[in-house]
C-alpha cells in the first residue's frame, strides 16, 4: 500500500465524458484522454483492504487483483499494472470502457465514502498498454493436435478461443454475422465501444493462431448453414457461446405492424450500417425526425436513447415499470451488494441536454399500442402501476409515437442450434449445465456464457469463457 492516507486525502474524481452536446453530432467513444496524475491520486485512494471485496465474487467475477494495479497506479509502474490485469482478464480494454464495475459498488471504501475510481484505472491500464506496444501476440509454444469448435464470437466465445489457443489446441470461432465479436460488435453502439478496438484484439487472436469463420451460421438453414452435426464429427469438443438472443416481446393489443421494433434490431442495424457506409446506404431503422419511446430501462435502454438522438429524434420517453430508485442505497440493499439507486448514463445526460429533462417515466406500464386505420402506429396507451406493479384506475395515458423500441430484457438463446444435438434445457429455457462444469447433456458438447446463465454481463461472460475453457482442456487431455 504506497498511499496509507491517501483515501483521507484525496476525493474521488471520475474521468469525465465528453460534452453532451458535442457527442451528439458523431458516433465517437464517449470518454476524454485518460488523466494519468488523476489517476495515480485515485489509485492511492484504494485502502489496500484486508478482505478486499471488490475482487471477490460479489464484486468482480474474474477476480481481478484489484488492489494491487491501484497500487502499481499510484507508483506509476503501469507496465506491471498491465501484467497484473491480464492475468485475470483477458479483455481489459471491454471491461473498461462497458462494465457497470460491480467491484465499485462493493469496495469497502464505499461504506462511508465514494468508492475507488476503478473502472477508470482499469480502462487507462489497457488503453496505455496498447498505446506503449506492451500488448502483444502470445501464441503457444507448442500445439497438441487436439480440436476445438466454438460457436459464437461474444465475450465468452472469445475468452474461451484465447485460453484454450494458450494450452496448445487448434480453435474454430464460427460467428453467423459478417463481423467477429457477437455483442461486443453489433449489440453495444460505437460510443461505449468503437469497433477498433475489438478489432485489434481480434487481430491480435489471430496472430496466436485462432481461426475465424464469419458468416457461418451453425444450425441454420440459410446459404451459410453449417450443420452442427459435422461440427461434432470434425473437432474434438464444442462449445456454445452463443448468447440470449431472444428478446422479451410485449404482447398487448396492436402490436403486430409497422413502427415496432426489438432493441436489437434498432442497435445492429445502425451499427452495421455505420460501419459499412457511415450510415449511407439506409439500410438502417431511423429515427429521425420521430416521436421516439424506449420501453425498458438497463444498458440497452440507454443505448437506444443515445442513437435515437444522434439520428435526430423530434422527442424522446422512456418507460420504465420499475419506480425511481433512491439516490442512496435502501435498507434492504445493503454493501456490498451492487447498488440499486438513480443514476444518470450517457444517453440520459444527452437527452437532459437537449430536451431540458431526463427521459425516464417510471412505474409506468403499456396497455394497448395505437394505430390508425391503415395499421400506422400513431402511439400508445400506459398505466401506471404500484410497487407491486397492479394497476392504478384512472391513470391511463396515450403517448404519441412514431417509432417505439422494445428494451426489455431476453429471453434465452435461440434453439435452432441446440435442438438438432437434443440438449436438455434448464426452467429459463437456457443450455442446461452446471456453472464451472459447463458439460451439457451432450458429453463433447459445453455451454457457457449468456446461453447457458441468462442474460448478465460481458464480465461474468468472460469469466464463463476462461473457466470452462478449463473444463474443455481437461475433456480433451483426459
Amino acid at each position: 500500500m504506497g498511499k496509507p492516507t491517501g483515501f483521507k486525502e484525496f476525493d474521488r474524481l471520475t474521468e469525465p465524458y465528453r460534452n453532451a452536446m458535442d457527442r451528439l453530432v458523431d458516433y465517437k467513444e464517449i470518454y476524454t484522454d485518460h488523466d494519468e496524475a488523476l489517476l495515480n491520486k485515485q489509485g492511492a485512494r484504494c485502502m489496500d483492504c484486508g478482505v478486499p471485496f471488490c475482487q471477490s465474487e460479489e464484486g468482480c467475477p474474474v477476480y481481478n487483483l484489484i488492489p494491487e494495479w491501484n497500487d502499481l497506479v499510484y507508483k506509476n509502474r503501469w507496465k506491471e499494472a498491465l501484467d497484473r490485469l491480464h492475468k485475470t482478464n483477458n479483455f481489459p480494454e471491454f471491461t473498461g470502457r462497458v462494465c457497470p464495475a460491480p467491484c465499485e459498488g462493493a469496495c469497502v471504501l464505499g461504506v462511508n465514502e465514494p468508492a475507488v475510481t476503478i473502472k477508470n484505472i482499469e480502462c487507462a491500464i489497457i488503453d496505455k498498454g496498447f498505446e506503449n506496444g506492451w500488448v502483444v501476440a502470445n501464441p503457444p509454444t507448442q500445439r497438441s493436435g487436439k480440436t476445438v469448435a466454438i460457436v459464437g464470437s461474444g465475450p465468452a466465445g472469445l475468452a474461451a478461443a484465447a485460453q484454450l489457443n494458450l494450452a496448445g489446441h487448434e480453435v474454430t470461432v464460427f460467428e453467423r454475422d459478417d463481423r467477429i465479436g457477437g455483442l461486443l460488435m453489433y449489440g453495444i453502439p460505437n460510443m461505449k465501444l468503437e469497433k477498433n478496438v475489438v478489432e485489434r484484439r481480434v487481430n491480435l487472436l489471430k496472430e496466436e493462431g485462432v481461426t475465424f469463420l464469419v458468416n457461418a451460421d451453425v444450425g441454420g438453414s440459410g446459404e451459410n448453414a453449417i450443420a452442427i452435426d459435422k461440427l461434432l464429427t470434425d473437432f474434438d469438443a464444442l462449445l456454445l457461446a452463443t448468447g440470449a438472443t431472444t428478446p422479451r416481446d410485449l404482447n398487448i393489443s396492436h402490436r403486430e405492424g409497422n413502427g415496432i421494433h426489438f432493441a436489437m434490431e434498432f442497435l445492429y442495424k445502425n451499427t452495421k450500417s455505420l460501419l459499412d457506409s457511415n450510415l449511407e446506404d439506409g439500410n438502417y431503422l431511423s429515427a429521425k425526425d420521430k416521436n421516439v419511446i424506449v420501453i425498458g430501462g438497463g444498458d440497452t435502454g440507454t443505448d437506444c436513447i443515445g442513437t435515437s438522438l444522434r439520428h435526430g429524434c423530434k422527442s424522446l420517453v422512456n418507460f420504465e415499470i420499475m419506480p425511481k430508485p433512491p439516490v442512496d442505497r435502501a435498507d434492504d440493499n445493503p454493501w456490498p451488494l451492487w447498488p440499486k439507486i438513480y443514476r444518470v448514463d450517457y444517453g440520459h445526460e444527452e437527452a437532459s441536454g437537449k430536451y431540458g429533462q431526463d427521459p425516464r417515466v417510471y412505474s409506468v406500464s403499456g396497455k394497448e399500442f395505437v394505430r390508425d386505420d391503415d395499421g400506422n402506429l400513431l402511439g400508445i396507451n400506459t398505466v401506471e402501476v404500484d410497487g407491486n406493479f397492479k394497476e392504478i384506475p384512472g391513470t391511463i395515458k396515450f403517448w404519441e409515437a412514431d417509432l417505439i423500441l422494445l428494451s426489455m430484457g431476453f429471453l434465452g438463446p435461440e434453439h435452432y442450434v441446440s435442438e438438432p444435438l437434443g440438449l436438455e434445457l434448464d426452467k429459463r429455457s437456457n443450455y442446461k449445465a452446471e456453472y464451472k462444469n459447463f458439460l451439457t447433456s451432450n458429453a463433447k458438447v459445453f455451454a457457457a456464457g449468456d446461453c447457458r446463465r441468462g442474460q448478465s454481463l460481458v464480465v461474468r461472460a468472460i469469466d464463463e469463457g476462461r473457466l470452462v475453457a478449463e473444463q474443455i482442456d481437461q475433456f480433451l487431455l483426459a
